[in-house]
């Protein structure tokens, strides 16, 4: 129902037969209703849904508190925000009351003075459930005051008052939060001594402000996120408030290949208009994919903090790009992604790595370009090297490929670029004797202008596995034989 429905008046509300629940009752209530109509809580969270929404729904059926502890770009933020749907739709509440306190238990001493004069015929406020969720992104510079309140010795003066009445109060985010959701993100970066500030909220539910002590029964649920690389860099979370967290749930990153295509592809900017079709094959998709999944298990990278999955959605995003400036370069309507595109792409992989020693030592640039290098060769050979297992170091002859690698051998070489239309770009990979018809016969389920890119997937997949020579001349790249490398020419 919309507000102009609902009850206006005390009276009426009392009338309608409401009955008012805590926070915590009402998602309770609400979530079992959602799993009997097998509804999802947690619309476009992907990959969690038999690990860590069961999780969450536990915690939610239990009336807990919860602490959602991952690495970055783990959805932790999205999943707090998305507990907001456990929500009744509308909230009644005392108006221009700073709490949104409930008529039937005015929480605050303007709430109980309004309700005293008007009685049933106090209006009604309805809060939509969007409007009862806060976060606070936890920084070293967070005041009590920023979390609970503090006296607002204006107000004192200005309205004659004692330092310890209520009305002197200036609340600060988390009471304001009063019956409705508050989050506190990366909750280690919050200094020791404002974490135990938080320690009275979570159980006996009363407050000091400047000495005062004051009873509030605040109606929080609450959640809190963290990383744990933040544990030993930035802070930690202190032993008494942790006691308190009912839950700790822990999130992770995608665990399948096709999970994290779904993420990227849901996630990524992809509906662009004015430049024409851009087409990235789903053997594209599954490269930008591979790439993290290879950065998430690589010596180069740090594994405390690990690979976020914003990095294969930047990616894809900038793999799109690249086509749409080819496709403004060579005035065409229609783009179709290419293996170098990626290569083209690795400044979305510089800035969300975080590299150890040896990598940095590497430099940012040469270890994004190894990583799109392991991705294709990690998928080239799940394609083409029987009863494949991972291996870092396969070795393998691909005899099948032998009358292009006996092309190449010959002292050919195919000169390839990220400037050339797709007309330019087949005609010179069909040069190479036989390609097209290993690339036809091993490509299934390709469109037929896809060709092309498997075609090039085939000479990129033999460089990583070092049968041919890739060389970098300005935009150009240009594929030739192993052996011509090692002797200079």
């Amino acid at each position: 129902m919309t507000p102009e429905n609902l009850p206006s008046t005390f009276g009426d509300l009392k009338a309608s037969g409401y009955t008012p629940v805590g926070v915590k009752d009402e998602m309770r209530r609400n979530l079992i209703t959602m799993l009997r109509a097998d509804e999802n809580a947690f619309p476009g969270v992907l990959g969690y849904e038999e690990s860590v929404v069961p999780q969450i729904e536990n915690a939610i059926l239990a009336k807990h508190d919860i602490l959602l502890l991952g690495l970055r770009g783990q959805a932790k933020t999205r999943m707090a925000r998305l507990l907001v749907n456990l929500l009744d739709e509308h909230m009644p509440c005392v108006p221009d009351c700073p709490l949104r306190s409930s008529p039937y238990e005015p929480l605050t001493k303007i709430a109980r003075l309004r309700l005293a004069e008007q009685g049933d015929d106090m209006p009604i406020e309805w809060v939509h459930r969007s409007e009862r969720y806060r976060e606070k992104l936890a920084t070293p510079d967070v005041s009590i005051a920023d979390l609970i309140g503090d006296v607002d010795p204006i107000k004192a003066v200005s309205r004659k008052l004692d330092l310890s009445d209520e009305e002197v109060i200036h609340y600060g985010i988390i009471p304001r939060s009063n019956r409705g959701l508050f989050c506190i993100n990366e909750l280690p970066d919050l200094q020791a001594r404002i974490q135990v500030g938080l320690l009275n909220i979570l159980e006996e539910k009363d407050v000091q402000i400047r000495g005062f002590p004051i009873r509030m029964a605040l109606d929080l649920a609450i959640v809190f996120t963290a990383n744990p690389e933040d544990y030993t860099n930035r802070g930690n979370i202190i032993t008494p408030l942790k006691d308190r967290i009912d839950a700790q749930i822990l999130t992770h990153y995608p665990t399948s290949i096709d999970i994290g295509m779904a993420i990227t592809a849901q996630e990524a900017w992809t509906d662009r208009e004015g430049l024409g079709e851009v087409k990235v094959p789903a053997l594209m998709r599954e490269l930008v994919e591979q790439t993290a999944i290879e950065a998430r298990d690589n010596d180069y990278v740090d594994k405390g903090s690990d690979v976020s999955a914003r990095m294969p959605i930047s990616l894809y995003e900038t793999l799109i790009s690249v086509v749409e400036r080819r496709m403004v370069i060579c005035s065409e309507t229609a783009g179709l992604a290419r293996i170098h595109d990626v290569h083209t792409s690795v400044p979305a992989i510089s800035g969300k790595v975080e590299l150890i020693y040896k990598g940095e030592q590497e430099g940012i640039g040469n270890v994004a370009f190894h990583l799109v290098g392991r991705a294709i060769r990690s998928m080239f050979n799940k394609r083409f090297v029987p009863d494949y297992q991972g291996e870092a170091e396969t070795k393998y002859e691909f005899p099948e490929f032998q009358p292009v690698l006996d092309w190449f051998d010959a002292g050919n070489s195919v000169d390839l670029g990220d400037s050339i239309n797709h007309a330019e770009y087949t005609k010179r990979l069909r040069d190479v004797p036989e390609l097209e018809k290993l690339a036809r016969g091993k490509a299934e389920g390709l469109g037929e202008d896809e060709i092309p890119l498997f075609m090039e997937f085939i000479l990129e997949g033999l460089h990583q596995n070092f049968m041919l020579t890739k060389r970098f001349m300005g935009k150009r790249v240009v594929y030739t034989d192993a052996l011509s490398s090692m002797i200079g020419n």
